[in-house]
């Protein structure tokens, strides 16, 4: 045994749990701490500009890694502006450890300075919340938080240090610390040969692929089985990139606002549907008179309180989706050749991704937010990691974009709180330093937390972050139409530093330049493909951020609606008769006789 402080105890553990990559900021009543983190080395901070920042970081790299990042903030405030990044990251089973400096023991009852009760405030966003009283007890609760997080369904923790506990010195022998194993249910053979008695009587039966699937990087026996049985996928926005989209049995996201044509038309034609690791989101299922239909429904997922939240479904197993996809690959194989031959249903659906595309290839100026996708595509490779998180340019983006592996879709899906996507994506880079990372904002959006811009400059941190400015709060006043009115959504004026923003408002560029990032400007869809080209150069030559500023026509309202059968196109996107698409990218206006994509059937 060593006597030592607890910080220095709580530095060795985070090492031992493999939980090495914080952001945050220093302060007084967490000093302690980061003078553990200086001395012992084995731990890499990232100095944010706000700690809400912070937390959406320690997001970010959490759901780019399935690792658990760290957030760490003082007393007072600091734990306050930490919340959202919980509410965020606990709305989509994500692990983050929060830990907050605090006041000493004995003033907590005082109103001292800076000391917030932070346990009860964080419990609603949290799985567990606790400001540690006694130093004893510190190894232990960082064990049990580290357990708790990684068990059943994953989420965040928050971890409160007063000042005094962090300071006292404990007996504490690393080599003696083992962490503690997480708990996560497994479905029994009997519960899976009824899901496949199930399928065995479909005609049409498709699997809903949820975000439960990425977090047990169960992927690949996603893809498997799907092959094996001949079944299509439909994952939904938190799995977006579990099945690559151009495998011939990647049938298109479904839902209201984030979805694909195609993926809405082969769920309502489907009539058994498998949900593995999902919560039946109401931006997936919109009206659920039309979503259950006359349609047999399976529902598998870690948390028991899920099955059933939503409507109840005709069989419920409570499961990790990586235990139920071995399972079902196991028993799948024994029984294949009993199954039905669902290769007609699996054709149809693919043959229907190469009509049902929206018109993207507009060259109105100013710029059609749908061209900006189509080129997004073409200049952005496989390989890509796209971050965003809410608006009508994260909505545009889910139903145009293109996504080809698992953790490539990085999105704060449920929450969806503004000012995410910027530190989000540093979090994204800090994981992944040698792979390409593209941000989508709004304008609204991207400036909310703009000043992190400084964090990925002063790091070289280079990501690309693509800013479709309309100068509007685009998705609220696409919902005010209901309304009749445009109240306080336009943020246009004229910049009497910047003429050149023609009325926009904001200099996004110059703002850019100022945190010691570069910036590009794109008013005419002809430079869009120069420009995210240039972007590309900038971001390797100077490894900082790189925003793409693209002037938008201030209004356009995207494909949404209240149900799966009633999706509005508006009249904007009118289909017309036009050439067949010859890649998975839509180049063109497409109609439903339009001829199957040739890329579709590369695998």
């Amino acid at each position: 045994m060593t006597r030592m402080r607890t910080v220095d105890a709580i530095a060795l553990i985070l090492e031992k749990e493999g939980a090495t990559e914080t952001f945050g900021l220093p302060g007084a009543a967490i000093n302690p701490f980061y003078s553990a983190m200086r001395e012992h080395g084995g731990i890499r901070h990232t100095l944010h500009r706000h700690v809400e920042g912070a937390s959406h970081a320690a997001d970010g790299y959490s759901r780019a890694t399935g690792g658990i990042g760290i957030c760490v903030g003082t007393s007072g405030p600091a734990g306050t502006d930490m919340i959202t990044g919980l509410y965020a990251a606990a709305a989509d089973s994500v692990p983050i450890l929060c830990i907050t400096g605090q006041a000493p023991t004995s003033v907590l009852h005082k109103e001292d300075f800076q000391a917030v009760d932070i346990e009860s405030i964080a419990k609603p966003v949290t799985k567990y919340a606790s400001t540690i009283l006694e130093p004893g007890l510190v190894p232990g609760t960082f064990a049990k938080a580290f357990q708790i997080m990684r068990s059943a369904r994953p989420g965040p923790v928050l971890l409160d240090l007063p000042i005094n506990v962090q300071m006292a010195e404990i007996e504490f022998d690393i080599d003696a610390y083992e962490p503690l194993p997480a708990d996560k249910p497994a479905a029994s053979r009997v519960q899976i040969e009824k899901v496949l008695d199930l399928l065995a009587g479909a005609e049409k039966p498709l699997i809903i692929a949820g975000g439960g699937v990425i977090n047990a990087n169960a992927s690949a026996q996603l893809v498997e089985l799907a092959e094996l049985l001949n079944i299509p996928v439909s994952p939904t926005l938190m799995a977006w990139g579990s099945i690559p989209d151009d495998h011939r049995l990647q049938a298109g996201m479904v839902g209201i606002q984030t979805h694909t044509r195609y993926g809405n038309k082969s769920f309502l034609e489907s009539d058994v549907v498998l949900g593995i690791g999902n919560r039946w989101a109401n931006r997936h299922t919109g009206d659920l008179a039309t979503y259950r239909g006359d349609r047999t429904f399976v529902h598998i997922d870690i948390e028991a309180t899920q099955i059933g939240r939503v409507f109840s479904p005709d069989l419920g197993i409570v499961s990790d989706a990586g235990a139920a996809l071995d399972q079902l690959l196991t028993v799948a194989r024994e029984r294949k050749a009993s199954l039905p031959d669902w290769s007609q249903w699996a054709d149809a659906c693919t043959a229907r991704k190469g009509t049902l595309h929206r018109k993207t290839n507009f060259d109105n100026i100013p710029i059609k937010p749908q061209r900006v996708y189509q080129e997004m595509n073409a200049a952005f490779g496989r390989d890509t990691t796209y971050v965003s998180t809410i608006g009508l340019s994260q909505i545009a983006g889910a139903q145009m974009l293109h996504v080809y592996g698992p953790r490539k879709w990085i999105n704060a899906g449920q929450a969806g709180p503004l000012g995410w996507t910027g530190p989000a994506a540093l979090g994204v880079v800090r994981a992944n330093p040698d792979e390409k990372v593209v941000a989508l904002s709004g304008d609204y959006d991207f400036q909310f937390m703009i000043e992190e811009l400084a964090v990925g400059a002063q790091f070289h941190l280079p990501y690309i972050h693509v800013v479709v400015n309309n100068s509007y709060l685009g998705l609220i006043r696409q919902s005010q139409r209901g309304f009749d009115m445009d109240y306080h959504v336009s943020l246009a004026f004229d910049n009497i530093n910047s003429p050149e923003t023609k009325g926009y408002g904001v200099d996004h560029v110059k703002v850019a330049e100022g945190l010691g990032c570069k910036a590009v400007r794109i008013e005419d869809p002809a430079d869009l493909a120069a420009g995210f080209s240039e972007a590309n150069r900038l971001a390797d030559e100077h490894r900082v951020p790189v925003v793409v500023e693209v002037i938008l026509e201030r209004v356009t309202n995207i494909s949404m609606g209240a149900g799966l059968d009633s999706v509005n196109e508006f009249e904007d996107l009118a289909l017309t008769a036009a050439d067949a698409p010859t890649a998975l990218t839509p180049l063109s206006e497409l109609t439903e006789d339009a001829e199957p994509a040739p890329a579709l059937a590369s695998k």
